[in-house]
């Protein structure tokens, strides 16, 4: 590891303080662009499917069996994340 001497010349405590302040500010809002917050995940009963979708029970049923739609289970009951709900909507021109 070599010493290097760095010399500030012409420049104040403040305006060090300043300059250094700035560019973390500069970096933080470059970090803000990349990072999203976390959203929760959203999980759907099988009945606010159905509602969700005007569909009845057994279509979300039918539709779960196919793999149209992907379940998940605590314990007896069945939940649906919103999101993949909403992605299995696919418009008619595909």
């Amino acid at each position: 590891m070599s010493d290097k001497i760095i010399q500030l010349i012409e420049i104040t405590p403040e305006q060090l303080q300043e300059a250094i302040l700035n560019g973390v500010k500069v970096q933080i809002e470059e970090l803000k662009k990349s990072f999203q917050p976390v959203q929760p995940t959203e999980y759907l009963t099988r009945e606010e499917v159905s509602k969700l979708l005007k569909i009845n029970l057994s279509t979300v049923h039918g539709w779960t069996k196919k793999g149209k739609l992907n379940a998940f289970y605590c314990g007896n009951r069945v939940y649906y994340k919103r999101s993949e709900v909403e992605a299995a909507i696919k418009p008619l021109n595909q």
